[in-house]
């Protein structure tokens, strides 16, 4: 790992696009492809796939490059972690063009090398605590889970049982070191290794923890193989502020997907016997959302997106100095959905990558939030999990202003907007004629939990280093003086993707199975696909930089990736289940659907 100041930003913007086409950003496209062909590992980058990838990460360089000064966590071949980047960026402070000339890192790389090493032993798969975004000189991280017994005392065997009997779980596997050994063979063997995870926080002066599972420890086949901060019996993260905020997984967006890319009115069964997390929050962070989070249990998929978002939004722009971690299982699902989600708003009232354009934000946040740490979008679209698709789609939901990290001030400034109607209300008015359907909402029942208090007893092995965020913070301050997994659905609400076409059945072809009896891509009207067309009403410039990126995405993902239909199981979840156990012992290799 060595430090590597930030590269100037590559001469030229995106191409211009001809007609109404939202501009692209160059190799957007080859980044849809390779992302849809294969899932990123960090020691297959070789070849011809291995030149698109490091393409891909330059390009990653060269727009953080526009706005920060940063060091490199070098990951080559997949050294620390297989399904993070090659070249993990570390955000040190903002920085003109002209300040690059004169960088001065304000970290010790090599100590924070030998840091995310021992640390990494902590969390699931290896994916340690990774800062991603810096707002106001605070560190955004994204990470797994923490791990449970089962992958410290053997991560081979974790990552067959974890993956479900997937033909790659062993390739996965990491060699254990003579260190690991030594780690076995000590009786404090948690205190150890989440004494360096809590090391790492403390360094990233974390102190928001934000957990989106929904169970306090992941089981599989009546094994725990995960655990999580909020369950740690010792208490060791009693010192952070700690958030259940349990969030539905990949799973439920098939539910997004057979509903016609429709999130309103779909609502997770909460009833579900492996739901066991709460909603926990702490008050003082709560009291000035105007929310009632005692109904979360009632909220369809677009409400709880939109809370959780302003949730988030509100504890990174308070006035604190502290940082925050977002994670979910693995980290590569509903943790990217989030941290993509908070780039994009952030972005959008031009708090972050000042200097990026619509196309460039999208690429840069599609190639390294989501490829570059491990999404599996192969295997998510194969299962009509499209979760990817839906962070894109959700833009349209956060475009209003009380999305904005702006001060209230300067929001209270902004011209009204609501006054009068679009062209596309005047479409939904007519569409509420066509009636609505049965609610089938129930009873919903709340425990709110407080965060951990007194800490527990543990001891570990130091490791002398001054906390990165209290140099960000000074750098900062000194330049800015059909399943059991929804409930369909309460109330009849209508999405924009359903709106009347003015142009009838779109061009595009349905990548549906010639055997299936609908179409999933472009029906007469009610493409998810389909670029939003300009409103009459004037626009902010928050929602405009938002449209741009959802316009962008929508016409790069319809000539690339599209619409998928999953692929049915052989004989039904029986036979899914089979099938999948046959895999996993290695009776048969993994199929691979042709869309």
């Amino acid at each position: 790992m060595a430090g590597a100041r930030a590269a100037a930003a590559a001469s030229g913007g995106p191409s211009a696009s001809s007609g109404n086409q939202p501009p692209q950003e160059p190799g957007l496209g080859e980044l849809l492809e390779e992302f849809s062909r294969t899932q990123y590992r960090a020691k297959d980058c070789s070849g011809t796939g291995g030149s698109k990838v490091e393409r891909i990460e330059k390009r990653c360089l060269e727009l953080f490059g526009r706005d920060y000064c940063y060091s490199v966590i070098q990951n080559v071949n997949g050294d620390i972690c297989g399904h993070y980047p090659q070249h993990i960026v570390f955000l040190e402070y903002e920085s003109s063009e002209k300040e690059k000339d004169t960088f001065q890192s304000t970290v010790q790389v090599s100590k924070l090398q030998d840091l995310v090493n021992r640390s990494k032993t902590a969390r699931c798969r290896g994916r340690f605590v990774c800062p991603v975004i810096l707002f106001k000189g605070k560190h955004i991280c994204r990470s797994a889970t923490l791990a449970g017994w089962g992958e410290l005392y053997g991560r081979t065997g974790y990552n067959y049982i974890f993956s479900g009997g997937a033909d790659d779980a062993w390739a996965d596997s990491e060699d254990i070191t003579e260190e690991d050994c030594a780690l076995r063979s000590d009786t404090h063997l948690f205190d150890k290794v989440r004494g360096y995870d809590i090391k790492l926080l403390r360094y990233l002066s974390v102190k928001y923890i934000c957990d989106l599972m929904v169970e306090n420890k992941k089981v599989k086949f009546g094994m725990n193989v995960t655990s999580s901060e909020k369950v740690d019996k010792a208490q060791r993260y009693a010192d952070f502020t700690l958030l259940s905020i349990p969030y539905p997984g990949c799973e439920f967006f098939k539910e997004y997907k057979d509903r016609d890319y429709m999130a309103e009115g779909l609502i997770f069964n909460w009833k579900q016997d492996y739901v066991d997390a709460p909603l926990s929050i702490p008050d003082f962070l709560t009291c000035s959302l105007n929310i009632d989070w005692s109904q979360y249990q009632s909220w369809d998929l677009v409400q709880q997106t939109q809370n959780y978002l302003k949730l988030l939004l509100s504890i990174i722009n308070s006035d604190d100095d502290s940082g925050l971690l977002v994670h979910c299982i693995s980290g590569w699902d509903r943790t990217p959905l989030f941290i993509s989600l908070l780039r994009l708003s952030l972005w959008a009232d031009g708090l972050i990558h000042t200097s990026l354009k619509p196309a460039e934000i999208l690429y840069l946040t599609v190639a390294y939030d989501w490829f570059l740490f491990g999404h599996m979008l192969v295997d998510r679209l194969s299962k009509g999990e499209e979760i990817f698709f839906f962070c894109f789609n959700f833009l349209k939901h956060i475009i209003s202003e009380e999305f904005s990290a702006l001060k209230t001030q300067r929001r209270k400034s902004l011209p009204a907007r609501d006054a009068g109607f679009t062209l596309e209300d005047i479409c939904m008015l007519r569409r509420k004629d066509r009636g609505s359907t049965t609610s089938l909402g129930s009873d919903f029942s709340l425990v709110m939990e407080s965060s951990p208090g007194a800490a527990g007893s543990f001891t570990y092995e130091a490791v002398e280093l001054l906390p990165a965020g209290a140099q960000t913070q000074a750098a900062w301050r000194k330049s800015h003086s059909s399943s059991p997994q929804s409930v369909l659905w309460n109330r009849a609400q209508l999405s924009e993707d359903r709106l009347p076409s003015h142009h009838g059945l779109g061009e595009a072809k349905s990548s549906s199975s010639s055997s299936s009896n609908h179409s999933d891509f472009f029906r007469m009207g009610s493409s998810p696909l389909e670029v939003p067309k300009p409103r009459l009403a004037a626009l902010s410039e928050r929602e405009t930089r938002l449209q741009e990126v959802r316009s962008a995405f929508l016409a790069a993902y319809s000539s690339t990736v599209g619409l998928r239909a999953a692929a049915p199981s052989p004989s039904g979840a029986i036979g899914g289940l089979l099938e999948q156990f046959v895999r996993g012992v290695g009776l048969r290799g993994t199929s691979s659907s042709t869309l």
